[in-house]
């Protein structure tokens, strides 16, 4: 099969790869879609030790099973698969599972190619009229849905009446802003510093889009909720800044691990923090069934490219000439 291909720090390469073996109980899927996430462009530049080359990325995927349980059905796929027996498992909280494999680390290899072997359990089936452009999508919006639902539940009032911030008009905070209307919000602010992603992010909802700098001035401590979905130490810092006494941040994004968040300001005023990583399979279906009967949007706001143009996808996003929150390849 054909793949792009993960060779080294800033390299990757479009070449012919071996077909995944097919385990029992899994589906080969013949892949339609596959969307860029930070988490690829992280590796791209040699910054995930859990994604060492040679490797194929990529793991938000939609596309047709071709072989297994289920052949013929058009699905999107849910990446994360776990045991299925452990404590986190049984308690419905598979993402946090001490087993859990992913589509894009070792030993899965990655969606930027023809085909990928997925169990049946994380296949969502596709509605006729949805496409698998759209369908795709269900993997990076799930990360706002998961980390909207706990934040609201972490807050000390109804999320209708809420000031909400996001950081970062990426797919994760574009998602997170999207499930924050899509879960009960009203008042929601995208913080974006890219001015190319202005368009895109107005279009895709009722947001207010501010810059960093006049959330800075806008009001330090007035927000009720605040997700960062960047994940950097400057974006920590703030959020610090942004959340309110009593308020909540949600932490989505992993741009790097360590600085930012202002502690003492977060124990004086008791400020919760909230990491969020990935999604439970409730979580992914609730996600996708928003994107299929259109709760989330229009959802037009993607590029699309082909896989074969992959590397010069990355190589704009890196260089901030990609003005799409989300480029999707078509292998």
């Amino acid at each position: 099969m054909k793949a792009l291909v993960y060779t080294e720090p800033r390299n990757l390469i479009y070449r012919e790869e071996p077909a995944p073996v097919l385990p029992d109980g899994e589906c080969l899927v013949r892949v339609e879609a596959v969307g860029i996430c930070g988490s690829d462009m992280h590796a791209y530049l040699g910054h995930d030790e859990r994604r060492p080359a040679p490797l194929i990325l990529g793991h938000e995927a939609a596309g047709v099973v071709v072989e297994g349980p289920g052949a013929g059905r058009r699905v999107t796929v849910n990446p994360l698969a776990t045991c299925g027996a452990c404590r986190a498992c049984a308690s419905g909280r598979n993402n946090l599972c001490p087993q859990r494999q992913i589509l894009s680390m070792v030993p899965r290899q990655g969606a930027f190619a023809e085909y990928i072997a997925i169990p049946a359990d994380n296949l969502v089936e596709i509605p006729e009229g949805i496409s698998f452009e759209k369908a795709c999508l269900a993997e990076p919006l799930a990360c706002g849905w998961h980390g909207v639902r706990l934040g609201a539940h972490a807050l000390d009032q109804p999320l209708d009446g809420a000031r909400c911030l996001v950081i970062g008009g990426g797919a994760i905070g574009l998602g997170a802003a999207l499930a924050l209307k899509a879960q009960g919000a009203f008042d929601v602010t995208i913080s974006e510093a890219n001015p190319r992603r202005v368009p895109a992010l107005k279009s895709a909802g009722d947001f207010a889009i501010a810059g960093p700098g006049a959330i800075a001035a806008d009001n330090p401590g007035g927000y009720d909720l605040v997700i960062d979905g960047v994940g950097f130490g400057a974006t920590r810092a703030a959020a610090s800044r942004a959340a309110r006494p009593g308020g909540v941040i949600v932490h989505i994004g992993l741009g790097d691990a360590s600085a930012g968040l202002d502690i003492r300001r977060m124990t004086l005023q008791e400020i919760g923090f909230i990491g969020a990583y990935t999604y439970t399979p409730q979580d992914f279906r609730d996600t996708a069934a928003a994107i299929f009967d259109g709760r989330l949007g229009s959802l037009d706001w993607m590029e699309v490219r082909s896989l074969e143009e992959g590397a010069s996808a990355f190589s704009d996003i890196l260089d901030g000439r990609a003005s799409a929150p989300k480029i999707i390849l078509k292998p």
